[in-house]
């Protein structure tokens, strides 16, 4: 049961604060930019339109994480947390390093790293998916492994889609 509790918490805490940080952007809060904003940030980075990028990380990292935080999905919002987390780290962090105190890809390496374990680990006792019975279905490494590397593909295709700014090398 310990081993339920913590992967609650863990689930709870990567998941509640990934979705909130799409609630930012798609909504707004938590001092957010809003869609207006975020739609100009996907724009200076070479994603256009930006609206379109804005509306798709938003929902997508709003979804992910709410996925987790319940426990329901399997590995299907941990990789989609991974294909958010290699579109924003290889355009925003990397050129700045390591820590997050200098805009670096700390926290999106915590956030990847808490994904992978939660997605190679199941989620509990204390889910959804244990709850509607799909758990067991859900935790076979073949389809975890499947759909996580899924989400790395689709955050490398939404890279080969961006539209470099003329300053970036």
């Amino acid at each position: 049961m310990l081993r339920d509790v913590g992967m609650l918490v863990a689930r709870a805490t990567v998941g509640l604060a990934f979705a909130s940080h799409g609630a930012q952007k798609a909504f707004g809060t938590f001092d957010g930019p809003g869609p207006a904003g975020a739609a100009g940030i996907m724009e200076s980075l070479g994603f256009k339109p930006g609206a379109r990028y804005a509306a798709l990380s938003s929902y997508t990292e709003l979804g992910a994480g709410l996925l987790i935080a319940a426990g329901l999905g399997g590995p299907i919002g941990p990789a989609a947390l991974l294909s958010v987390m290699i579109v924003a780290q290889t355009t925003v962090h990397k050129k700045n390093g390591f820590f997050a105190q200098k805009g670096g890809v700390e926290l999106g390496v915590l956030y990847s790293a808490a994904a992978l374990a939660i997605a190679t680990s199941g989620f509990g006792r204390l889910s959804l998916d244990a709850l509607l019975g799909l758990d067991e279905p859900l935790e076979n490494d073949a389809l975890a492994s499947t759909i996580l590397a899924g989400g790395a593909i689709v955050g490398l295709l939404t890279l080969a889609q961006r539209e470099k700014p003329p300053l970036e090398t």
